[in-house]
């Protein structure tokens, strides 16, 4: 597929070049995102010479603006061209209100755990293993105080020199499968049946468990305000994109939707 700027061709060989600095899915979402890439910056160059930041360079391709390089023509191009709104208090308020998870801190857990370890392809240790886990529960639930000698004789985990405590961590710094019980567990319970993970089978039980809290909106001002600007920013860059590309009159490419990931 030939892709130009007006009368100008990108070349397939340029194209081809660029796309090792584009690692995709696909040699198709490569391409694309390279010819893109190829569109956009010769765009902005034509631009930045326009506005007499940019002076091509006719042997190897570049040139100088103001003693910069391309990219800091671009940048200066787009810091004249790209104006974008400050967001006032009551618009960081309201993101605030409406986002309240992204302000939660983790919930805390302190657990402990008994690890049978076994591969998960390996059927035969699994199922013993799993077979082993549901003795222990119920020889645990009957006799609660044993967890600590059954951890130190049977886990394969390290955490069995502390009686299979893991001490305290968030959600997210271990395996889902184990944290999905223990979100379900009420402080002081013994799980029930036996955790899969791809470690092994666990004997789980929790410990405690302390609920994240909301950040203040006011320590979390400074990071509504930049996250709303570059939000802002990335939207008002790719329409301005969208107009040079329809005044250039691109083809081979539908630039205004593949622009979409190039500003994220």
């Amino acid at each position: 597929m030939t892709v130009a700027i007006g009368e100008r061709e990108i070349s397939e060989a340029a194209i081809a070049a660029e796309m090792q600095y584009h690692p995709a899915a696909t040699q198709e979402d490569a391409w694309t995102a390279a010819a893109t890439a190829l569109v956009v910056r010769r765009l902005l160059l034509d631009e930045a010479a326009r506005e007499g930041l940019w002076s091509e360079s006719p042997d190897a391709g570049r040139g100088d603006a103001e003693g910069g390089d391309a990219e800091a023509a671009i940048a200066r191009l787009l810091e004249r061209t790209v104006a974008v709104p400050v967001a006032d208090e009551a618009t960081c308020r309201r993101w605030y209100e409406r986002n309240p998870a992204r302000f939660r801190s983790p919930d805390l857990y302190e657990a402990r755990h008994i690890l049978l370890a076994a591969a998960p392809d390996d059927a035969e240790a699994r199922a013993a293993a799993k077979a082993r886990a549901v003795e222990l529960i119920a020889a645990i639930a009957a006799a609660p105080e044993r967890f600590g000698a059954f951890a130190r004789a049977e886990s394969a985990c390290p955490s069995k020199d502390q009686d299979g405590h893991l001490g305290q961590f968030t959600a997210g710094t271990t395996v889902p499968e184990l944290e999905t019980f223990l979100a379900a567990l009420e402080e002081g319970q013994l799980s029930p049946v036996p955790v899969e993970t791809r470690y092994g089978v666990h004997v789980v039980r929790l410990l405690r468990r302390v609920p994240g809290r909301v950040v203040p909106f006011e320590a979390a001002r400074e990071r509504i305000a930049e996250q709303l600007a570059d939000g802002a920013w990335r939207m008002a860059v790719r329409q301005y994109l969208m107009r040079l590309a329809a005044e250039a009159d691109v083809r081979g490419i539908d630039l205004p939707r593949a622009t979409g990931p190039l500003m994220q």
